[in-house]
């Protein structure tokens, strides 16, 4: 599924970004609508080869379409990036150079068509590099901030804008430190919970519509749509503002998914039907990318707050490695062999 968009003029990159790095436009200006552009994955497709016997087998080879630059880095000719960023060791790199290098250097820079070259650190841009700048009609940008914040923000904001994204129905939320959302059928409970979570200290981050991004392989953010920030539906007292009533320490702008929890509504024979040594753990596919699940059953006489407060400890242990049914079970297993 696409992000919000799969490309950026520099012209719209400096408007951004102008006040906060304090960038300076200072040769190019021709390329203003270059665009930085999605990086993309490589694409595999099936092909089959013969065996003996006239069978065949499957095999994943890569598609010979050319992948796109990578988004920003320091400066780099062999793999170019599409923004270029020089610091002071690349400035010395070239100043040390012969003039033939040099020019040779700045030339292949130029060759590999970068959306802009920045040069960071507050260094004076050599005169060389405006005047191709300007020939091959490519942005050249100053900014007084070091090479590595330059590339970390720059980075990290690409990132976040051409992630893939994914609308998930639930309550997304801040508890015990980490991002849970609560999922399950509609009138289940999910915001009375919710409601019950921030009035025990825990942060909202959205309801309803919870946005997910995958910025790293590993990593995905949650966030609110901006139409419903701070707003919680529920049912009854209609939509509450929940900065207005509770503070701005009840709302979380973000946080990275780690654990969902679904309500599930069961009788008592469905109650005595589940694991009491494991629960109910399971994982889900989100992004490519699997997430735990604990279902938690709805039953009267459950306090889900509480429930919930413990599910997100007992999965924090989990993660680091500690699991509580396997020590209890090796315990008992102990005893067993002492006894016999």
């Amino acid at each position: 599924m696409p992000g919000i968009t799969n490309q950026l003029s520099i012209e719209d990159l400096y408007q951004i970004h102008k006040e906060k790095l304090e960038l300076e436009w200072i040769a190019g200006q021709q390329g203003a609508r270059h665009a930085i552009i999605r990086e993309e994955e490589p694409v595999y497709q099936k092909k089959t080869r013969g065996k003996k016997g006239g069978s065949k087998k499957a095999r994943k080879t890569k598609k010979a379409e050319p992948k796109s630059l990578s988004l920003v880095g320091h400066l780099n000719l062999i793999h170019p990036h599409q923004i270029q960023i020089i610091g002071e060791v690349e400035i010395k790199y070239l100043e040390g150079l012969r003039n033939i290098s040099m020019q040779d250097a700045v030339i292949q820079l130029f060759q590999s068509r970068p959306a802009c070259v920045i040069v960071a650190g507050g260094l004076e841009a050599p005169t060389l590099l405006k005047r191709k700048s300007n020939e091959h009609s490519i942005p050249l940008l100053t900014s007084p901030v070091n090479s590595d914040r330059l590339s970390d923000v720059l980075h990290y904001f690409l990132t976040n804008l051409f992630a893939d994204m994914l609308t998930l129905h639930g309550v997304y939320m801040e508890v015990m430190a980490i991002g849970v959302l609560i999922t399950g059928p509609s009138g289940i409970g999910k915001s009375e919970l919710a409601l019950e979570l921030i009035s025990r200290g825990h942060r909202l981050i959205a309801d309803d519509a919870p946005l997910f991004s995958r910025i790293a392989p590993d990593i995905i953010n949650g966030t609110c749509p901006q139409t419903l920030q701070d707003f919680l539906e529920v049912r009854g007292l209609g939509i509450i503002n929940v900065r207005e009533l509770f503070g701005d320490s009840a709302i979380k702008r973000n946080k990275y998914l780690r654990l969902i929890v679904q309500l599930q509504p069961m009788d008592t024979d469905n109650l005595l039907s589940l694991d009491r040594l494991e629960g109910s753990y399971s994982t889900r596919s989100v992004l490519d990318m699997d997430i735990p699940e604990i279902t938690l059953p709805v039953a009267p006489g459950r306090n889900l707050a509480i429930m919930m407060e413990c599910a997100a400890r007992n999965h924090i242990l989990r993660d680091s490695g500690y699991n509580a049914s396997e020590i209890f079970a090796k315990r008992q297993q102990r005893l067993i062999d002492a006894g016999g």
